[in-house]
């Protein structure tokens, strides 16, 4: 499973998860940091990437386009790179599931 980080995640949560979420991106590798949502998606969906944000713009997106591209949206308040680090580890088996479902397009994590 490949992961894309949205621009309000750090960047530096791709190496640090790369054992887990291998061929992984941020947006700023990619040159896609200031693009809009709407390209992010496109990206994600042509990439087989599963979007990970903080921002509801993304499960909105799911609702209107459907999926692909999955959705995993971080859910709680101000938190550390480390804190995002721990909760995409701790749910790694919730995010394979989720993943291996096609019935589901947006996972919240908190």
């Amino acid at each position: 499973m490949k992961l894309l980080f949205d621009q309000n995640l750090s960047p530096r949560l791709v190496n640090r998860l790369a054992d887990l979420y291998p061929n992984s991106q941020h947006v700023s590798f990619i040159g896609l940091d200031q693009a809009d949502d709407h390209a992010l998606w496109e990206y994600a969906n042509q990439n087989d990437l599963t979007v990970v944000t903080r921002d509801s713009d993304f499960s909105e997106l799911s609702i209107l386009r459907s999926f692909p591209p999955k959705v995993i949206w971080i859910r709680r308040g101000n938190c550390s790179t480390n804190q995002i680090e721990e909760i995409l580890r701790s749910h790694y088996q919730d995010i394979i599931q989720f993943n291996e479902d096609s019935n589901l397009g947006v996972l919240a994590l908190y």
